[in-house]
């Protein structure tokens, strides 16, 4: 029942109104004004008020209350003909629809997005973190990489094996896999448990799609962002990581001679010079991220931490960033990690391929549970002899020896701990490479004069380091520059 007055025409009395019947009196002009609660009130009644356009009938029931107002709004029952009102309704169901789908769509990329939005700009607002976030908004294509479905990697690992495993690091599972064309693989599977794995996936298909160095890995594709899994296909790399044939399941003494050795650091170091020259800063070096294949010919993989330079000098990332015993010491104080940073990383690979020992270890000494650690305290108190390796002939072979301390003296100055003391990557090449051709000069007329305390002589002569016992005096004379003094311990 409505409660609410009505409103009619000048001509019609109340006692005529009274002898109209229902269709008579729609066919009248008036306007019946109510609120809504009398609307519901009606619609609890029992449904004695309904209105059905199509029949141009309405019904209604009404207290008697007559008002006749200066200006009357009147409504016409005839006033729409049946097309119009097809039209409305048409429009009306069209418009409701097409609210519902673009609500339903915005509900639905909130909930896709949300985890990778609140993790992919926690290191702050790079280009590449920018780049991601746009990335991910575009759909599944990626520019020059294959898209695998999951149902293709699932079978080429046999439903992930736990026998196919091929290691097990910070990010991810990594298998053994064939595909359809008989090519072996290594599938990558991103923890489901690592909220920054949307993150690590697209930096990873980002870089190494545009990045090619015979010493990074390679990627053959990857399945789609939305897949029910996130999973990288890369080349299989059939001979472990420098990790296991140091200190792993493939070390035996003498098994990787010193030659090899600083093969792979040379490898290395040509892969990381050429990362910082694309301006893409590692952030996870370590012996377990470089692999190997038979002829011990270095790949290095993992970029999940990787990021371009920072832009911004004033940009400082809370989050965890790479591998302890491999985290440059200057992280800790300013939250920043640089290309220096790689530096560092790989003067602790250098002390690894020297050693033999891994990068942490807690059963040895409180002072060198680090490796970095140890390198420098045996380098300051001249007992480089205790961190070398036996199997590599140190006190017996005087070449080896000798090119064994050169790259210790490398590696010292890479572990330095202000960055700014630190050599380039560019630096730690060319001295590396210099010490496996003893070609310790550079083209053009440079040239190098030592004075050796011992039987050996400092490198990378143009970084400054903290004077040590019995140091060796570099002079540096270059064309068109000055002279440079520095000084690097003996042995």
């Amino acid at each position: 029942m409505i409660d609410s007055p009505i409103f009619i025409n000048d001509d019609v009395s109340f006692v005529s109104l009274l002898d109209m019947n229902f269709t008579k009196v729609l066919k009248s002009e008036f306007v019946l004004n109510w609120t809504a609660h009398s609307c519901s009130s009606c619609k609890r009644s029992g449904g004695r008020c309904r209105s059905v356009i199509m029949m141009n009938s309405f019904a209604f029931a009404w207290t008697g209350l007559i008002r006749r107002p200066a200006m009357v709004v009147t409504y016409s029952a005839e006033g729409l003909d049946v097309r119009t009102k097809l039209i409305v309704g048409f429009c009306a169901g069209a418009g409701g629809v097409l609210i519902t789908s673009l609500f339903f769509y915005c509900w639905l990329r909130h909930r896709r997005g949300k985890g990778f939005f609140k993790s992919s700009f926690i290191t702050g607002k790079s280009y590449l973190d920018r780049s991601l976030a746009s990335d991910y908004e575009k759909g599944d294509s990626f520019a020059c990489v294959h898209v695998f479905t999951y149902k293709e990697l699932e079978e080429a690992t046999n439903n992930f094996d736990s026998n196919r495993e091929l290691g097990d690091g910070g990010f991810g599972t990594v298998y053994y896999g064939k595909l359809r064309d008989s090519r072996t693989v290594a599938v990558k599977r991103l923890y489901e448990n690592n909220y920054r794995r949307v993150e690590q996936f697209m930096n990873e298909v980002d870089i190494l799609t545009r990045l090619h160095h015979p010493n990074l890995v390679s990627l053959y594709g990857c399945t789609s962002r939305h897949s029910r899994e996130l999973l990288l296909v890369y080349e299989y790399v059939e001979n472990g990581t420098v990790a296991d044939h140091l200190h792993g399941e493939y070390a035996k003494p003498g098994a990787l001679p010193w030659h090899i050795r600083l093969d792979i650091a040379i490898e290395t170091a040509s892969a990381l010079k050429y990362l910082h020259a694309s301006d893409i800063i590692h952030r996870d070096v370590k012996t377990n991220n470089i692999l190997l294949d038979n002829y011990f010919h270095v790949k290095v993989g993992d970029f999940g931490l990787s990021r371009l330079f920072p832009t911004d000098v004033t940009h400082v990332s809370t989050a965890p960033q790479g591998t302890p015993g491999y985290v440059d010491p200057e992280y800790h104080q300013c939250y920043q990690l640089t290309s220096k940073s790689d530096v560092f990383s790989f003067g602790v690979v250098l002390t690894e391929l020297i050693s033999s020992k891994p990068a942490v270890d807690i059963m040895r000494h409180r002072h060198e549970i680090n490796l970095w650690n140890m390198e420098i305290n045996k380098i300051q108190n001249r007992a480089l002899h205790e961190l070398v390796d036996p199997s590599l002939e140190f006190e017996t072979d005087e070449k080896v020896r000798k090119r064994i301390t050169l790259v210790a003296e490398v590696a010292f100055q890479c572990l330095q701990n202000e960055k700014d003391m630190r050599p380039t990557m560019a630096q730690v090449f060319e001295a590396l490479v210099g010490i496996q051709n003893e070609e310790y000069k550079k083209e053009k007329g440079e040239e190098i004069e030592m004075e050796a305390a011992g039987d050996e002589g400092g490198l990378l002569k143009s970084i400054a380091v903290p004077h040590s016992p019995d140091s060796v005096m570099i002079k540096w004379v270059s064309n068109g520059s000055s002279s440079t003094t520095t000084t690097t311990p003996s042995f």
